[in-house]
């Protein structure tokens, strides 16, 4: 007989998560407040990247059911929860939709159910605050009663790669018990298993990883900047470096960072040392270049406008792609945004290109799409290479551009100027 899994949160963790159950013979139920995932979901529509829409359809010829009655919890065997924690406006850890779902899956979790928590946090949450709230609604005890696990999300939208299969699962329980039966639930799903000595290892875990994607972006993002004065091609220099076959990483410079992690995870790991009456500098330094880095992209194509004669007040100037990363349509912190909003602010005339984003949202404003790429090319002032989406850098359209200021290192030609 097939065990019983919810899914808490239907988002870009929790629906690979749950088409992954499926085929893998759980009987899943996805639980989300949204009414607009659920009529998509229940219309076989995706609203993910990385999940198709017969996708969709082949998880509910395996019996799944996407709903928002929290009852279907009382059934279930296993239940995990997968819903944002962003950061509020702040900068303080926005742990709402955590409390929420342990509030409204609480009264019904029965007796030896394994709970597992996703969402990116700080040390100390799941033990805390998402503890406290399950075993005050349910009446029964954490690692007693029930098992609680931690289990980081590293989902990577767009990655053609490594999915939820392949990459390594982190699992913490908060006893021994809890651990082991984790790892056994998980090791049903994806191939490796990593247990770590308790709750507050696995959390630590994922805000470690991005910390240290957050920190060397920012300093090769910084390098850039005095690359461009001292006339030095930094990815000529990057490239080089990675030859070392030990002691170095490639990263990459760019116009800012975004995406649902770099951005928001090293900023919880802030705010927990901050709590401890310590300031993590290092953190601190890094966000303030990579929140420069927009302005500093607007101040380049204003510089070289200027050496041609002509002003950025009133030019036309195109951003070739607005996601946060290649060929995924996901907006979420896209440093297009801050960028577009400074060119705007010096005057500018902003249009945007691309193939997955049919609007962008500035200073409360809506912005469509150009119509024609081609004749958009052609009209603008400068175009600037935001995301290097396929579709864009291998188009011979970019040949026809009177300017580009290519932010990803991506493009070659007479009319092309490299961050």
């Amino acid at each position: 007989m097939s065990q019983s899994l919810v899914v808490v949160g239907l988002g870009y963790v929790g629906l690979p998560l749950a088409f992954e159950a499926c085929r893998n013979g759980f009987k899943v139920v996805g639980l989300d407040t949204s009414k607009d995932v659920l009529e998509s979901l229940n219309s076989y529509r995706s609203h993910v990247d990385d999940i198709e829409d017969a996708q969709i359809k082949k998880m509910f010829d395996f019996g799944f059911v996407a709903t928002d009655d929290p009852a279907f919890v009382s059934e279930a065997d296993y239940v995990i929860v997968c819903v944002p924690t962003p950061l509020s406006e702040d900068g303080i850890p926005d742990l709402d939709a955590v409390i929420t779902a342990s509030k409204m899956i609480a009264p019904f979790i029965k007796q030896d159910v394994l709970v597992s928590l996703e969402s990116t946090t700080y040390p100390g949450t799941t033990d805390g605050v998402f503890l406290e709230f399950l075993e005050e609604g349910s009446g029964l005890t954490a690692g007693k009663d029930f098992s609680l696990v931690y289990s980081p999300e590293r989902i990577d939208p767009g990655n053609k790669d490594y999915n939820i299969r392949n990459t390594p699962k982190i699992v913490g329980g908060l006893t021994e018990n809890c651990g082991k039966r984790g790892e056994e639930f998980y090791s049903r799903i994806v191939d490796t298993v990593v247990l770590t000595k308790g709750l507050r290892e696995a959390e630590l875990s994922k805000l470690l990883e991005n910390t240290y994607r957050y920190v060397n972006i920012a300093l090769v993002n910084e390098l850039a900047v005095f690359c461009h004065e001292l006339g030095v091609d930094i990815w000529d220099s990057i490239d080089a470096a990675g030859t070392k076959p030990f002691g170095f990483e490639s990263f990459y410079p760019g116009p800012g960072v975004g995406g649902h992690c770099i951005p928001i995870d090293p900023n919880y790991l802030s705010w927990i040392v901050r709590s401890l009456g310590h300031r993590f500098r290092m953190v601190e330094l890094a966000h303030e270049v990579s929140e420069r880095m927009p302005y500093y992209i607007a101040k380049r194509v204003q510089d070289s406008l200027n050496a041609d004669g002509k002003a950025l007040r009133g030019s036309v100037i195109l951003l070739l792609g607005v996601t946060y990363k290649p060929n995924i349509s996901d907006q979420r912190q896209t440093p297009a945004t801050p960028l577009a909003h400074h060119l705007l602010a010096m005057g500018a005339e902003v249009r945007f290109f691309d193939p997955y984003v049919d609007q962008i949202l500035i200073d409360g404003v809506s912005i469509s799409p150009v119509d024609d790429f081609e004749t958009a090319v052609a009209e603008s002032d400068m175009a600037i290479l935001v995301t290097a989406h396929n579709e864009i850098v291998n188009s011979v359209i970019l040949q026809k551009a009177k300017k580009i200021l290519d932010t990803r290192g991506v493009l070659s030609g007479k009319n092309v100027e490299r961050l």
